[in-house]
């Protein structure tokens, strides 16, 4: 699993957890700044998980509720967030101002008992943004905020009279109207993108009981406060008004006994073990899929826990295990790869995340794992397979900062420092440092042929970030 540890800030074992802010959710967000004006939630860092397999399984859930939605599933990234809760999120885009993305924490993944389940809270997702909600919650934010900044007025009107209590009052019960609007829209809107989702659902032939089955979970233990239930409930209120709806809207679906599939079932299995071997602790793992178990999905569980232990001897004897069980299945390679690269021993990673790649070609984190192997061993004869495997997965995913990281190392090892630069230029750009951004472009533009495709990125990139980091620095 190409997960980077979260003590290593950055490795060569591939740019797999970005920073990034976390636009309104779906619950109650009503701010007030000392100018009165409406101000977006609180950006909140989070934490997300890159891996190849796992976005696969869940880019196969999603793209087929997108479609029956009328949304282009090109439009739309989903990101797994590194957070033990139950939750899943629509925001804003973070590479895109105007665009929705959706978010899923792992914990949705580890503790939801079938793919149809996790099939349901992406649909009821998909129904926010096909309707546009986040839009909407903006517009309904600042309309609530009428009332407490009348309550406010009169409030502090009334105090300045001597009146303090009444004035205390004024700005309690503005505030109290304000929270009740927005409440209300809420859970219109909720139930709006339940019943969008469930029509996906019958779209595409999939039962919504798991839709059902995960609301009606999180109702019951709304009263109990579950520590893994409570960001979704706060985001997704479930009353019993909701789950009489929900159960009416899937007893009228034809596809209401439609079962996953063997093979879904044993894929979202291999997942969620991939995931509580990477995030569980190791003693809990292991406990969890003892050595008298087996299966595919407790191998694969135990592979993870002892590498991180690190016990790298046992963790080489399960992959290895899985690898002669299934030689084609390109994840298995990769986390022999990986488990080579992190014991120093990046030669032996090369062969193993080049079969990884040879069974997935069009998988951009492989091919950056793979070239950052490569680039490992330093040895000179690497270095241009790498860039050429680098090029390939860029093209892919030009945003990704790791691969313009290990871009640079390789242009760099093969003397070409002007794209060295431009490759630094683009990892800067990606992540908004604007100031260190243009100045490495402007570096590579001076030595770039003028006139060059290179050269042109270059300049356009000292276009943008230019001015920002002028306005940033002011």
């Amino acid at each position: 699993m190409t997960l980077l540890h979260p003590s290593r800030p950055s490795g060569r074992l591939g740019e797999l957890r970005a920073r990034l802010g976390r636009a309104a959710v779906l619950g109650i967000s009503i701010a007030m700044s000392l100018n009165l004006g409406i101000q977006p939630a609180a950006a909140q860092a989070i934490s997300i998980i890159r891996d190849t397999e796992i976005e696969r399984v869940l880019r196969g859930y999603e793209e087929p509720l997108l479609t029956a939605a009328g949304v282009d599933p090109s439009t739309i990234k989903l990101y797994l967030v590194d957070d033990p809760t139950i939750n899943a999120f629509a925001a804003q885009s973070p590479a895109d101002n105007e665009g929705e993305d959706i978010f899923i924490n792992a914990g949705l993944l580890i503790q939801l008992k079938t793919p149809n389940q996790v099939i349901g809270v992406l649909a009821h997702e998909t129904g926010h943004i096909a309707g546009g909600d986040l839009t909407k919650d903006t517009r309904v934010m600042e309309k609530a905020m009428i009332p407490m900044l009348i309550g406010m007025a009169v409030g502090v009107a009334a105090m300045a009279l001597g009146a303090g209590q009444a004035g205390m009052a004024a700005v309690a019960l503005g505030e109290q109207a304000a929270v009740s609007q927005f409440l209300q829209f809420s859970r219109s809107q909720e139930a709006t993108a339940d019943q969008r989702g469930q029509k996906y659902l019958r779209a595409t032939h999939q039962s919504g009981n798991g839709m059902l089955e995960v609301f009606e979970r999180f109702a019951q233990e709304d009263a109990m406060s579950g520590l893994y239930a409570k960001d979704f409930i706060s985001d997704h209120p479930a009353d019993r008004d909701r789950i009489d709806l929900l159960q009416r809207l899937v007893d009228a679906s034809p596809y209401k006994d439609v079962r996953d599939s063997p093979e879904a079932v044993h894929e979202f299995h291999m997942i969620q073990a991939k995931l509580i071997g990477y995030l569980g602790r190791v003693d809990s793992v292991l406990a969890h899929y003892p050595a008298s178990d087996t299966s595919e999905e407790a191998r694969y569980a135990r592979g993870m826990a002892y590498f991180r232990k690190p016990d790298l001897l046992n963790a080489l004897s399960e992959t290895n295990s899985l690898v002669k069980e299934e030689p084609k299945n390109p994840y298995f390679w990769e986390m022999l790869g990986q488990i080579y690269v992190d014991m120093a021993q990046p030669e032996k990673g090369v062969g193993p995340y080049q079969k990884s790649v040879d069974l997935a070609p069009d998988a951009p984190l492989l091919r950056i794992s793979l070239a950052a192997a490569q680039l490992a061993t330093d040895k000179p004869a690497l270095a241009q397979p790498a860039l050429q495997n680098l090029k390939i997965a860029l093209q892919q995913e030009n945003d990704n900062t790791f691969g313009w990281y290990e871009a640079a190392q390789a242009y760099s090892a093969l003397g070409n420092q002007p794209m060295a630069d431009l490759s630094t230029a683009e990892r800067y750009y990606n992540v908004g440092a604007m100031v260190p951004a243009a100045h490495f472009a402007g570096i590579a533009a001076q030595k770039l042929r003028k006139g060059s495709t290179d050269w042109q990125r270059a300049t356009d990139i000292m276009a943008v970030a230019g001015p920002q980091a002028k306005d940033r620095s002011e």
